[in-house]
């Protein structure tokens, strides 16, 4: 993220319409159809009632990819959509051509109830890689017919909470400037890492705007935000960010205030996703500074959140320097290791690669942890989010599908 990142406002116009339903000209809901062993809400509809019909999206870079990643793809190519359909409870990955046919008959099912074209709906699944069988296919089948009949104006919460797996809150943000609005919605708790859009978001404006131009904020958006969060290192295969315009405000709004207004929105949801992060004890915030590019901080930061020492050293809060600087000798970013800087809670603890101030000086039991690191050969930076390493989160993928 930014040095310009800032939260998000709601206007006193948007009290009572969260999330996917602050910006007029959208429907959203969240129903129960009996996905989840637990009984919990598992099946979200946001829909868009235009009166435009502009949308982008961005999709894991995985190579393994889930069917309503494929499909969701494939609609998005034309830039239009009127709805976006979630479930939680099974991801529908590596299920065959079965599980395709159950992603089309998904969208089909939207379509007929909302009188619309199948290739006008996107398709997003979260859950256990594998699931895809009948009782799965009946459950969003029939998902689809109760949240169609949900739909509210006000159905942004409901639609947020029935998105979340792992997750034990829901996720929104809202902003609103010069008349016009943005709101989001995220699930996401594990295999938070990067690959253009890294959980499931969906994101609406009424703002007047062109996919293409939708296209060019979400991505620039997303790549120093969603693409930033690098909790435990892997890379989901159904993750997408999509970024729908109804229009409905009847004001197009300047470029530059746009694209910050929709980088604020993503850089809230990417903290509350750091900040449920499965079993986590310490939100880290790893500040890279004094590279000799852009790219080259992100991968210094990155070689650092995803190693397993240094996160591990955290969770025991031990300031255990010595192993940032083992992880930025990885890669092959441009710095003499002797001559980096390496601070922790505000207090450097190396200087030019050496010993400074005394580590005991350093207090690691506040959650929120940020770690600077300055390569000292030029002025580039760059923000990376991730997490410790935790005995709960262990437990917790040691069981995931049990």
């Amino acid at each position: 993220m930014t040095d310009q990142d800032q939260a998000p406002h709601q206007d006193a116009a948007t009290d009572g319409l969260q999330g996917v339903t602050a910006a007029a000209g959208f429907r959203a809901a969240g129903v129960t159809a009996g996905l989840k062993t637990s009984g919990k809400p598992d099946v979200a509809l946001v829909v868009n009632d235009g009166p435009d019909d502009a949308v982008a999206a961005v999709f894991t870079s995985n190579r393994a990819q889930a069917h309503p990643v494929i499909w969701s793809r494939q609609a998005v190519g034309d830039g239009v959509a009127r709805a976006v359909v979630l479930n939680s409870g099974g991801a529908n990955c590596f299920t065959g051509a079965f599980g395709f046919q159950t992603t089309h008959m998904t969208a089909e099912a939207v379509g007929d109830a909302l009188g619309i074209g199948a290739a006008d709906v996107l398709v997003c699944s979260t859950g256990l890689i594998g699931v895809g069988d009948q009782t799965f296919r009946d459950g969003v089948l029939r998902g689809v017919t109760l949240a169609a009949d949900a739909l509210a104006a006000d159905g942004g919460p409901a639609a947020a909470t029935a998105i979340m797996t792992t997750d034990t809150k829901p996720k929104q943000s809202v902003v609103t400037v010069d008349g016009w609005t943005l709101g989001g919605m995220a699930k996401g708790a594990g295999m938070l890492a990067p690959g253009l859009a890294t959980m499931l978001v969906v994101i609406t404006t009424d703002a007047v705007l062109p996919s293409a131009g939708l296209d060019r904020a979400l991505r620039a958006a997303t790549r120093v935000t969603f693409d930033r969060v690098d909790s435990d290192g892997c890379m989901s295969t159904n993750d997408t960010v999509v970024l729908m315009s109804s229009g409905a405000s009847g004001v197009t709004p300047d470029a530059e205030a746009f694209q910050q207004a929709l980088t604020d929105v993503c850089a809230d949801l990417a903290r509350q996703l750091q900040q449920d992060a499965e079993g986590a004890a310490h939100d880290i915030t790893i500040e890279v500074t004094g590279a000799v590019s852009e790219d080259e901080a992100v991968t210094v930061g990155r070689s650092v959140a995803r190693n397993n020492l240094f996160k591990a050293a955290v969770f025991g809060n031990d300031p255990n320097w010595g192993r940032v600087l083992a992880a930025i000798g990885t890669t092959d970013a441009e710095f003499d290791p002797y001559a980096v800087d390496v601070s922790m809670n505000g207090v450097r603890v190396c200087h030019a690669g050496a010993p400074d101030r005394p580590s005991d000086e350093v207090d690691l039991t506040p959650r929120d942890t940020l770690v600077r690191i300055d390569l000292g050969v030029g002025t580039a930076a760059a923000t990376i989010l991730t997490n410790d390493l935790t005995h709960d989160y262990v437990h917790e993928n040691s069981a995931y599908s049990s």
